[in-house]
């Protein structure tokens, strides 16, 4: 039995509006529809744009493809209430769009059949039907100026093993099934191709990263899903999150935290040491230049605060917003210190050719507290 509370009546069923067991909020606010989207515009991470190929421009595109098994599906992740309504990327691209541009859709290929949290049995889907759906992806993707892919996992893949009959842990981080296949197919129609990854952790995607012209790192974007897709595919938005772990180039490569020891990170034999991705990564559709770093006080004493200062200008031809952020490292310590820790940061907004000066308190605990001037 679900119960949500409301101010204006005593505790009632509202199985239709939330399906979390331990929900006590007004569900649905059109408020809380706009903070769920503006969280999930926030929270997209652009990875990869090369050529300045996003942002997307309608007028230049006639027929748009989304390919991929996250194409068209609420992706809310696991432990989540059930919305009154969730936009799907499909849905979200044909809403900005409307009748100017022809959009078309592909699944391509399954990820696992279902693919539903809930579902204690995980079945990997049919490689030669997954097949088959790749080719007929790919014949709707030969029709399209441009491919827009949604792939990553889905709520089956990445998900607490509770149980011998629940499961959720992995071997592997490449992604599930025969996605990379439905990738490379897209690739070699020779088409701008950008991906959009929905996940719940991080996946091995080098071969994405390496032939994949713009990438977008999603997660759960929630309820606001489609919408906060389409607001920065085609530049409405701004991205400007930043990745809040590492991306490991591989499974071999974990653990890839940033904050690590000196000794720690010693190096692999005929591979790279570094993530694919960095803690802290994120670009943008526009340039911003950080310059001119000095501090309030450049000698403290252990009970004193000081600030770092540092100027930063948009350089760029677009409004968008970027975070500033301090790390530190004790160079002469009784005990072993990371190589680096983050101390603070602060995520400002510049219109083009605009300049703020930013201040991060470096305190005797070292805390994230800054000024904006």
């Amino acid at each position: 039995m679900l119960r949500c509370w409301r101010p204006s009546s005593s505790w009632t069923l509202r199985r239709s509006i939330c399906g979390s067991r331990s929900c006590r909020c007004d569900c649905g606010l059109r408020e809380h529809n706009q903070l769920a989207l503006k969280a999930a515009r926030e929270a997209i991470t652009l990875l990869k744009n090369e050529n300045n190929v996003a942002p997307l421009d309608p007028k230049k595109i006639k027929t748009l493809a989304v390919i991929g098994p996250n194409g068209n599906r609420s992706l809310l992740g696991g432990y989540s209430g059930v919305p009154r309504y969730s936009i799907s990327v499909l849905d979200g691209i044909k809403e900005k769009l409307g009748k100017s541009v022809n959009v078309l859709y592909s699944e391509g290929c399954k990820i696992t059949v279902g693919g539903s949290w809930q579902q204690d049995a995980v079945t990997a889907s049919d490689p030669e039907e997954d097949r088959k759906q790749i080719a007929e992806a790919v014949e709707v993707a030969k029709q399209a100026d441009v491919i827009v892919m949604a792939i990553g996992g889905n709520e089956q893949t990445s998900r607490e093993a509770w149980a011998r009959f629940h499961m959720g842990d992995r071997t592997s981080l490449d992604m599930v099934g025969q996605q990379q296949e439905l990738v490379d197919a897209m690739l070699k129609l020779g088409k701008p191709v950008i991906v959009l990854l929905f996940n719940g952790r991080p996946l091995s995607i080098r071969s994405i990263a390496e032939n994949v012209p713009v990438i977008f790192e999603c997660f759960y974007l929630g309820q606001e899903t489609g919408r906060a897709v389409a607001d920065v595919l085609f530049g409405d938005v701004n991205p400007g999150g930043k990745l809040p772990i590492s991306v490991p180039r591989s499974v071999g490569h974990i653990p890839a935290y940033y904050n690590h020891k000196p000794s720690a990170r010693r190096g692999y034999l005929f591979d790279e040491v570094s993530p694919l991705f960095a803690f802290g990564y994120g670009l943008s559709y526009t340039s911003f230049a950080i310059s001119n770093a000095r501090l309030s006080e450049s000698k403290i004493n252990r009970d004193r605060t000081t600030q770092l200062i540092v100027d930063v200008k948009n350089t760029g031809t677009r409004a968008g917003a970027e975070v500033v952020q301090l790390y530190i490292r004790d160079l002469v310590s009784s005990v072993t210190r990371p190589v680096k820790e983050l101390k603070g940061f602060r995520k400002i907004w510049l219109e083009p050719g605009e300049s703020a000066t930013v201040s991060i308190a470096i305190t005797p605990t070292c805390s994230s507290s800054t000024t904006l001037t």
